[in-house]
């Protein structure tokens, strides 16, 4: 009877405070705490409900996170309320004479549509196929990137070869680069992991890998593509395990070609300078032009904004308004509170797709945990760069604002990820109830 209840007193008893109140803190949602942790103390949540008996009990099958998606859904919505606002006064200019006041939100509504069903496509894979397309979809980009820098088949547009017209939309070849290097990345960290302590084995092909579609970038010219798919690779192998003070060292080797290629071209480095200063006479009617009204569309704005439709800036004053710099306009109309919430709802997506390919990995799906993580590394970091460059703390790039930016590959690349992230957790789902993934 005394060896029972010791016995019983030992399962029962509390984890220790110390060292786990991270790991409890990502661990919560709506509430909930930890169900269970892996042999290393990798958080699983095993159900959407506070579990008081044992882990074997039922588990309550949603399918996939819907909050993820919904908010998800919310972004895409607000974006395509921006986009009409910030493009409605356009065929006012007479370089857009030719269109219609819903030129460019009936485009980013069909875009929004295309990209659902290649969404819903997207989800019916399993990873296991994933895995295994992998290296042939990273193929597929580079004959795309190559094939764009053709005059007669890439579409220049402001001295940038870009674009493949396809009729309905231009495809943005260095868009599917972005999730075709994340899902080789995973790949290659889970066929290389018994070499990830070797730094040089273990990164050598994946660098000749990003450097060269990193050439075929740079000469469309895409520095901005360049540096997400950059972070996006490194941010995979620091997770795969790559040994982490060999990994800093690569890093700031990175950060030093990058400020090498800003100091060779002269464009680049003019961009500089206006982002450090740009109201001078210099700047303000070139280079810094952008930014110095991006924000002056924000001082208007203040804390509650001047309301829906209200922005002065988005008549003609500020460039690429429904692009690059929609969170200006979204400033301006919607004030700080609407900035904050954007901040928000981003900084929330991020981190639970992060909780999502930690919990992968915690099930022994490495694959599948990278590539979520992936896609988080590549919404947070877009979405950061893109919200610096429009509130004036990063030099400005031609990133766009994921799920809310008008820009039709864009949008297409973002959920075709996002299903692939909920695909991720419908396994995970699938294999804490005991099925297989």
């Amino acid at each position: 009877m005394t060896a029972t209840r010791k016995r019983t007193k030992a399962t029962t008893a509390k984890p220790a405070a110390s060292g786990n109140w991270l790991a409890r803190w990502f661990g919560r949602w709506h509430g909930q705490e930890l169900a269970g942790a892996s042999a290393d103390g990798i958080p699983v949540r095993l159900s959407s409900r506070h579990l008081t008996g044992p882990r074997d009990l039922a588990v309550r099958d949603l399918g996939f996170d819907q909050p993820l998606l919904w908010v998800v859904v919310s972004l895409l919505a607000w974006g395509l309320v921006m986009v009409y606002s910030a493009s409605i006064a356009l065929p006012d200019n007479p370089r857009f004479a030719n269109y219609t006041h819903t030129h460019f939100v009936i485009r980013h509504a069909l875009a929004i549509t295309i990209g659902l069903v290649a969404g819903i496509m997207a989800f019916q894979f399993p990873m296991k196929s994933w895995e295994r397309m992998a290296p042939w979809l990273f193929a597929v980009a580079l004959l795309l990137l190559v094939l764009v820098l053709f005059p007669f088949i890439g579409k220049g547009v402001n001295g940038a070869r870009r674009w493949i017209s396809l009729g309905v939309m231009n495809f943005q070849p260095s868009e599917l680069a972005k999730l075709a290097v994340l899902l080789y990345a995973a790949d290659y960290m889970v066929r290389r992991m018994e070499v990830k302590e070797r730094f040089f084995q273990a990164v050598a092909p994946m660098a000749v890998a990003v450097a060269v579609v990193g050439m075929l970038l740079l000469a469309e010219p895409d520095m901005g593509a360049f540096m997400v798919i950059v972070v996006i690779a490194m941010g995979i192998l620091f997770l795969g395990g790559v040994n982490a003070r060999m990994f800093f060292l690569i890093a700031l080797v990175v950060v030093a070609a990058f400020a090498l290629m800003v100091m060779m071209s002269d464009w680049r480095r003019e961009r500089i300078f206006a982002y450090l200063d740009p109201w001078s006479m210099e700047h303000a009617l070139g280079k810094g032009y952008q930014l110095s009204h991006s924000l002056i569309a924000f001082g208007r704005g203040e804390i509650f904004g001047v309301g829906l439709g209200g922005s002065v800036e988005k008549l003609h004053w500020l460039p690429e308004a429904h692009t690059d710099f929609l969170l200006a306009v979204l400033g301006e109309e919607f004030g700080l509170l609407g900035v904050l919430v954007v901040i928000a709802l981003f900084m929330w997506l991020t981190r639970r797709i992060m909780l999502i390919g930690r919990q992968a990995i915690a099930l022994d799906q490495v694959f599948a945990g990278l590539v979520a993580q992936g896609v988080g590394l590549w919404v947070g970091f877009q979405a950061f760069i893109n919200i610096g460059v429009n509130l004036g703390a990063l030099p400005t790039k031609g990133l766009t604002l994921p799920f809310m930016s008008y820009g039709g590959s864009a949008i297409l690349m973002n959920m075709v990820a996002v299903a692939i992230v909920l695909r991720v957790d419908y396994e995970n789902r699938q294999m804490m109830r005991g099925g297989r993934s």
